[in-house]
């Protein structure tokens, strides 16, 4: 166990209730999954990119920023040309179906909504539900499930990662924090953000406070926590063994929820990526020195989710509106598009991601009600239906014995392909 377990950095601690409960041991008859589906079919909005809970209000105030917060950073842009990217047609990706072996676990609770989770050392999945206000943890070797309520929390949990001494971090989008939870304690580390002061829209000569809204996180080797602040228009880092923070700007001038930056992740020489909601480019940004360069995308109009490197610093991300999966190629500066067949009988496109040491990349078609892998080498995807209907997977994480873990309706899934 590390230092950091025994001793967190000082700031909020506050201690949690856990609640073992016992999940089903076998999956649940397809009769009562549907008809528990067609009861939660209306609320779809929570998976339809969670982080626009945020609230409509906040659009209409997009031209105005907030001040700029104490030890802002300021990175040197670089905006690379349309042209400097090697714009490729996307290929007609063709697909197969395959069987796997899928096992499915109801939440003890309904209304969960979970958006995002993470797998531990141990196997134990991770996960937040915005609709309960918890932290959970399953453990599938006994079948159980925990939940702890964050201080403060304000129904927003999103980004999760766990480190390597397996604590847990998390992004509470609404409460606007970074979450640090020690397990063996039971503790939890706050880390506020500064919050935004805008005008109102609707009443003159008014503002509005909104929180800097932090979405997706990613750990680096030095344990630094990297994440996006959606309504922000930056890109946050937090040093755990002092507790400070830098902002870094997406744009040129404060902005808010123009850029919307979504995903975020770290490849192997350390660079930090990350995707943005409101323009059609990816973003790479050295910590080293703070510069910033986008890479234009080739050609298509489309909302960028998660985003993942490879072990050879090859970027793959999501796209949740067209269903495609974008490669780029930095050798080459070239991208390369996938796209995923659809049946037009579901809403919702590409959202969660999953990049294997190996290289083996896997997606979650929301339409189509499916987990899929991608076969390079042959340039189709390989379909894996989950059994229940209406699952609406979301996002996922490969345990140590490489099955991969899915979100669901009230539920988590597991795929051994």
């Amino acid at each position: 166990m590390s230092n950091r377990q025994h001793s967190p950095p000082l700031g909020e601690q506050d201690n949690d209730g856990e609640v073992p409960q016992r999940a089903p041991l076998a999956v649940v008859s397809r009769g009562q999954r549907s008809a528990r589906w067609s009861a939660r079919r209306r609320r779809n909005a929570w998976l339809l990119l969670g982080v626009l809970l945020l609230g409509v209000v906040t659009i209409m105030a997009l031209a105005n920023g907030g001040a700029r917060p104490a030890g802002q950073a300021h990175g040197t842009q670089l905006a690379v040309s349309p042209a400097a990217a090697t714009r490729t047609q996307p290929p007609t990706t063709s697909a197969v179906t395959a069987t796997g072996q899928f096992r499915e676990y109801p939440l003890p609770q309904s209304d969960s909504q979970v958006m995002r989770l993470t797998i531990d050392h141990e196997g134990r999945i991770w996960f937040g539900e915005m609709g309960r206000n918890s932290l959970a943890v399953f453990d599938p070797r006994t079948q159980t499930f925990q939940q702890m309520t964050p201080p403060h929390g304000r129904f927003g949990m999103m980004g999760m990662q766990v480190a390597p001494d397996d604590t847990i971090w998390f992004a509470e989008q609404y409460a606007n924090y970074i979450g640090h939870y020690f397990p063996t304690m039971r503790q939890f580390q706050l880390y506020p953000l500064p919050t935004l002061t805008v005008p109102d829209p609707s009443n003159a000569g008014k503002t509005l406070t909104l929180p800097s809204a932090p979405n997706d996180l990613a750990l680096d080797s030095h344990g630094d926590v990297w994440f996006t602040e959606f309504n922000a228009d930056r890109l946050g880092r937090l040093d755990p063994r002092t507790g400070r923070m830098q902002q870094y700007l997406l744009a040129g001038n404060r902005t808010v929820q123009q850029l919307a930056p979504y995903g975020v992740t770290v490849d192997p020489q350390g660079t930090v990526w990350f995707t943005e909601m409101g323009v059609e480019h990816i973003g790479r940004l050295d910590p080293a020195t703070g510069r910033i360069q986008y890479f234009p995308l080739p050609g298509v109009h489309v909302q960028l989710m998660e985003i993942a490197s490879d072990a050879h610093g090859i970027i793959w991300t999501t796209s949740f509106n067209d269903e495609l999966l974008l490669r780029l190629d930095l050798r080459t500066v070239t991208f390369t598009s996938y796209h995923a067949s659809s049946t037009g009988n579901g809403t919702g496109g590409l959202y969660g991601l999953v990049v294997t040491p190996a290289g083996d990349v896997w997606v979650t078609i929301l339409a189509e009600n499916t987990i899929a892998h991608l076969d390079v080498a042959a340039k189709r995807f390989v379909y894996y239906p989950i059994p229940t209907p209406g699952s609406e997977p979301l996002t996922m994480a490969m345990g140590p014995d490489h099955s991969l873990w899915f979100t669901g309706v009230d539920k988590i899934g597991m795929l051994r392909p």
